[in-house]
């Protein structure tokens, strides 16, 4: 197979990884920053056009899109949809996980636990809103927030209105969850392929720190889910419409409930706190499933 890494930078781990396990498997593997792509968007002859060749003749792309580069990066993904290119995970299924609140209500609609989540923009109504959710202590974001930025744990009712004011001052949408205290600072991140979780790890942050993220010091062991888990995991995969996906989760006392769903999901720490191969799984995935043409995303919302 002719395989396509769309990634910015082909030094990163998960890109590497990817690349060194098609190659494994005897497959064509090429990395393209698709920021450098143009397209010819056309009924006759859609085209993408990198480096000044037309990339032509791929049986699948493999998309590692950034948050930051949301819009350009589906564009790209959407011009090889128009082109009959397999991807595991499509366009209106990347769009989808990145914005969060989106996220969060398809979840609800498909009845997927979720933490007590409160939006809102310009309200006056702090009060209400921090009662939404059950009171302090609570954690705040900004709906654009990746990565554990744009993230606070308010500890007080007080502490929240300060926060949500100064969220208020940057004309920012703001998104405010109960703080689930059982989790003690750990979540879980349940890698899923196609309709199964291939790999799991519990993260958990460091001391003194909410944030569960591996880059803020956080720590990742291998761990057994539980069957709820586990179905939580893939429905919430499912209902994005995404074949890969990293599904974080966190164990409440009414049990798992849907942190975020991760498109892109890494591959250093779930390989290394696992020790599965999880770039060849991803690479045994599009063997099995890549025809051409075949992924349709059929969710209404």
């Amino acid at each position: 197979m002719k395989i396509a890494i769309l990634s910015q930078d082909p030094t990163l781990y998960s890109t590497k990884r990817l690349k060194e396990a098609g190659e494994e498997r005897g497959h064509e593997m090429r990395v393209i920053n698709y920021l450098r792509c143009y397209m010819n968007i056309t009924s006759s002859k859609p085209a993408i056009v990198y480096k000044g060749k037309p990339l032509e003749n791929f049986d699948a792309i493999i998309p590692r899109i950034g948050a930051s580069r949301t819009f350009y990066g589906t564009a790209v993904v959407r011009q090889f949809e128009v082109m009959g290119v397999f991807t595991p995970n499509e366009s209106q299924a990347i769009s989808r996980s990145r914005d969060k609140l989106r996220c969060l209500q398809i979840l609800a609609r498909q009845g997927i636990g979720l933490p007590v989540t409160g939006f809102a923009h310009a309200t006056e109504d702090i009060d209400g809103l921090i009662e939404t959710v059950g009171g302090a202590p609570l954690v705040i974001k900004l709906l654009e927030g990746t990565q554990g930025i744009g993230v606070v744990l308010a500890e007080t009712t007080q502490a929240a209105k300060s926060v949500i004011e100064a969220f208020r001052g940057l004309d920012a949408n703001i998104l405010v969850q109960e703080f689930i205290k059982e989790a003690a600072g750990a979540d879980i991140r349940c890698f899923v392929i196609g309709d199964k979780v291939i790999a799991s790890m519990k993260r958990q942050g460091a001391e003194g720190e909410f944030r569960s993220n591996l880059h803020r010091g956080g720590k990742a062991e291998k761990i057994k889910l539980t069957p709820e888990e586990r179905s939580t995991a893939v429905r919430s995969a499912k209902a994005m419409g995404l074949r890969v996906a990293g599904v974080d989760l966190l164990r409440s006392n009414h049990g798992p409930v849907v942190m975020e769903v991760n498109s892109s999901p890494g591959l250093e720490g779930i390989e290394r706190a696992t020790e599965i191969d999880v770039a060849g799984k991803i690479i045994g995935y599009l063997e099995k499933n890549a025809v051409p043409g075949k992924s349709r995303d059929r969710i209404q919302y």
